[in-house]
């Protein structure tokens, strides 16, 4: 065990006697100490990771990383913690087998299969690539954009954070019935689902998004006294910045906005060309940067 000081800094709202009928402001600030029980191996270490509080501190070093030597290095530092992070989980769970550094035998995972703390985090990191906080200025990014990006992301807190760098995507049945709480940020979601209504909190935008093939009897936008309403409602009283409400129809509106953040399938241009990994591609691209890792 060991002990570690927690300092929290908190307001709290005091009259002020000296000068009646007014009142300021105060600063306080807490210590607590907590007792933390120390891992005795790397599969204990690896059952307590908190993968937002890790997406947190990834932000946090690839936008130092950005700022100290671009964006480039951001990525490839990114890039390389996953490989690493990946190298050393299947080493503790014994799936690499060593004969000589020419010679192994690894059925490489990729997915966390064994750890369900640290399945999210390959898809938050394809995330992040995918985020304009690490795009190049010759794919769109305006630099100002991005210095809005990291001066926004080293603000928030962890789930926030999650929310903006992948967004939740939620269904509905109808404007009052909740369908899925959770889909995966992909296209095929859209049509594999079965769902009308779907609802994105991507912190800074929350996007309803009405199907083509929704009922046309549906009201839309959904009526304000409805479950849907009442979500969005919660959300932005939450937020610390107010989130911009977007309402699109699809095949009658330009639902870029909405599809822009369906990330997972690969993108491609108007020649057929594909322009942008996808997360199976990426999985891939990862497995054989972990392969090469270990026969260096």
């Amino acid at each position: 065990m060991f002990s570690c000081t927690w300092l929290d800094i908190s307001w709290s709202d005091e009259k002020q006697h000296v000068l009646a009928g007014k009142h300021s402001l105060k600063r306080r600030l807490r210590i607590w100490t907590l007792q933390c029980g120390v891992a005795q191996n790397m599969n204990e270490l690896y059952d307590s990771v908190d993968p937002e509080v890790v997406l947190s501190l990834l932000v946090h070093k690839v936008i130092l990383a950005s700022l100290e030597q671009g964006v480039r290095e951001g990525r490839l530092l990114l890039h390389d913690w996953l490989v690493i992070l990946t190298v050393q989980y299947n080493e503790a769970h014994k799936l690499v087998h060593y004969k000589n550094r020419s010679s192994l035998t690894a059925q490489i995972d990729v997915a966390f299969s064994q750890c369900p703390e640290l399945q999210p985090l390959p898809r938050l990191v394809f995330a992040l690539f995918r985020n304009p906080l690490l795009l190049f200025h010759e794919e769109g990014v305006h630099p100002d954009y991005r210095i809005y990006l990291q001066c926004l992301f080293s603000a928030l807190e962890p789930s926030s954070l999650h929310r903006a760098v992948y967004p939740v995507l939620t269904s509905y049945s109808t404007p009052d019935k909740l369908a899925y709480p959770r889909h995966s940020l992909s296209r095929a979601v859209l049509i594999t689902s079965g769902s009308p209504i779907f609802f994105l909190d991507a912190f800074t935008a929350l996007i309803v998004f009405y199907s083509s093939t929704a009922d046309p009897t549906l009201p839309f936008p959904p009526p304000h006294d409805c479950l849907l309403w009442t979500e969005i409602h919660k959300l932005k009283q939450e937020r610390c910045i107010t989130p911009k409400l977007i309402f699109i129809r699809g095949g009658q509106d330009d639902a870029t906005a909405f599809e822009n953040y369906l990330i997972e399938e690969q993108d491609v241009d108007r020649s057929g060309i594909t322009s942008v990994m996808g997360f199976v591609s990426f999985l891939e691209d990862i497995t054989q940067s972990v392969l090469e890792y270990i026969k260096s």
